[in-house]
């Protein structure tokens, strides 16, 4: 899944550097799933307090699952949405996304969670071929 970027902004990019508000717009009307999937654990996240808020749901279809892959996967789209949003972004296997507050009260969980102990202790069959 790629972004559709619109004409203005691949022009404005061909000429030089990109305003990283353009930027994130772009990724949020290009990937709505991954965006709404984000937004809403980042607001769990302020509401409820704690160390981190996370999806445990695997995405309705392939091309959700698509959205989820591209934005965690670019490195460029993961570190805007972490500005953007004001939080850490981790992920593992194909759905499970998690926010983590940018201050080091988190540090801890931040890293059991994306440790190689907690991938494998977050494999199921279910998840196979996701």
């Amino acid at each position: 899944m790629s972004l559709d970027v619109s004409p203005a902004l691949l022009e404005k990019a061909e000429r030089g550097e990109v305003d990283e508000a353009e930027f994130v717009d772009c990724v949020r009307t290009s990937l709505p799933y991954a965006w709404e999937m984000i937004s809403s654990l980042v607001a769990q996240l302020k509401v409820d307090g704690g160390v981190f808020a996370d999806n445990q749901t695997p995405p309705p279809d392939e091309q959700a699952r698509g959205q989820l892959l591209r934005a965690l996967a670019s490195d460029a789209i993961r570190g805007a949405l972490q500005r953007h949003f004001g939080v850490r972004l981790a992920f593992q296997n194909c759905h499970r996304v998690a926010v983590f507050p940018t201050d080091s009260s988190a540090d801890e969980r931040l890293t059991r969670f994306t440790s190689v102990r907690g991938q494998l202790l977050n494999q199921s069959p279910e998840l196979r071929d996701c």
